[in-house]
């Protein structure tokens, strides 16, 4: 019987491990479409952004009752992991608690403290769960999140409470089956609801929520990527790969800065070679946008806090910076599913121009995301093609960029009235 289950279980593991590795393969291949960029600067500063901000979750703390609860959850999500690791021994060797001989006395402690962490993350997941459907917290509810969205975000904590909820049922009925194995701490002190059940009812308990525990927790790894929780692996990278200039610094292009110094110092003009190829002016499409761009569309948590900083959303503008983030990743899946499909792209067909000119440049999306997301950056390639691609621009900025062309000025005075001013003020 105990070599049939073991069979079962590496059956069940291997597949679930190769799909999870396909899917992410598919994912890897979706983020390599973008432009390639160099962001391999400053290891120590990358390494302190990953520390503080994915590990530390160092933004999440500016609302600290959420930030406390959000820890409990992704702690416990992240310590319960070692348990598992004895689970998956166990499956695969055909042991049981494979890591009490080796730990001795320090065991029941573990197992305990992975209890109270169940506790938290149970906890955590009910609160969310009524701030997101009951309370309705603005940023939780608004249209973009309708379907898939907020379904994928309750499935998601409805999936960890039910995990965490056979992981102390299996505990209890093991202790109670084996009154030498603990007590742990949370479980040991339910054990008792389980007195006067047979051996074989406890084995059955004991067994029926370890295989639901350890298959949930595979269904769960090749669910996260298609799921916006799969932050929990990307928020990492992410981190370590975000953009470390002053947030007001925009990126400029040397073409453009070549053509406005030529505009600037004509006489260079006839000395300068003919370019072979004319540059690509911003973004169109995803593979216009750089890799970077693409890890952050994957990273997003679509927590909102960008969209519920950002000064035009609050009032009342379409602009939405989440939204752009998951346009931004629909399109790399189609994209990597389909191949650019012909006469559709990221501009017009998922973002919209009236989203890209609500955008104020201000840069609170940037500065409220908790995982180093840039939703800037993808607005400013799309408005940078829009602008020097299409000449599509509103009149008010025509007229500027018409003024800055002929009288290297955004207003409309002649260079030789420029100083008029100080020559009335001296008068």
């Amino acid at each position: 019987m105990h070599i049939i289950q073991e069979i079962l279980f590496v059956f069940a593991f291997a597949i679930a491990v190769y799909l999870f590795y396909r899917k992410a393969r598919q994912i890897r291949l979706n983020i390599l479409l973008g432009r390639d960029v160099s962001l391999n600067d400053h290891p120590d500063l990358r390494l302190k952004n990953v520390l503080l901000l994915a590990f530390g979750q160092k933004k999440m703390f500016r609302n600290p009752l959420v930030a406390v609860l959000h820890f409990f959850v992704y702690a416990g999500f992240l310590i319960i992991n070692v348990e598992i690791l004895e689970i998956i021994l166990d499956g695969i060797l055909g042991t049981h608690r494979l890591f009490r001989d080796v730990l001795g006395s320090v065991y029941p402690v573990l197992i305990g403290c992975f209890e109270v962490l169940a506790v938290l993350v149970i906890v955590g997941c009910a609160i969310f769960l009524i701030r997101r459907n009951v309370v309705r917290v603005r940023r939780l509810a608004m249209h973009e999140l309708d379907g898939w969205p907020k379904s994928d975000a309750n499935y998601i904590l409805v999936t960890e409470i039910v995990l965490m909820l056979l992981f102390l049922t299996m505990n209890t009925a093991d202790q109670a089956l084996h009154p030498d194995l603990g007590p742990f701490w949370v479980s040991g002190a339910f054990k008792g609801a389980f007195e006067g059940f047979s051996p074989f009812a406890l084995e059955a308990i004991e067994r029926s929520c370890w295989w639901l525990h350890i298959l949930g927790i595979l269904a769960f790894l090749n669910y996260l990527p298609y799921s916006k929780h799969l932050h929990i692996i990307l928020a990492f990278p992410n981190a370590y790969f975000s953009d470390l200039r002053p947030k007001g610094k925009m990126e400029n292009m040397p073409a453009v800065q070549k053509e406005v110094t030529l505009m600037l110092q004509p006489e260079l003009a006839a000395a300068e070679p003919a370019p072979a190829d004319m540059p690509k002016f911003g973004a169109k499409d995803v593979p216009d946008l750089t890799w970077k761009n693409i890890l952050d569309a994957y990273s997003c948590t679509e927590c909102g806090r960008c969209t519920a900083a950002c000064p035009a959303n609050l009032t009342g503008k379409k602009l939405s910076p989440r939204k752009i983030m998951m346009d931004t990743r629909d399109r790399a899946e189609e994209i990597g599913k389909l191949g650019n499909t012909e006469g559709k792209t990221l501009l017009r067909d998922y973002i919209s121009e009236e989203e890209l000119r609500a955008c104020t440049s201000c840069n609170a999306c940037v500065q409220e995301c908790p995982v180093s997301i840039n939703p800037l950056h993808i607005i400013l390639q799309l408005r940078r093609h829009l602008v020097m691609e299409e000449s599509s621009a509103p009149q008010e900025w025509n007229m500027m960029f018409s003024n800055i062309e002929n009288n290297m000025a955004p207003w409309k005075f002649s260079p030789d009235d420029r100083d008029k001013w100080a020559i009335e003020m001296n008068a």
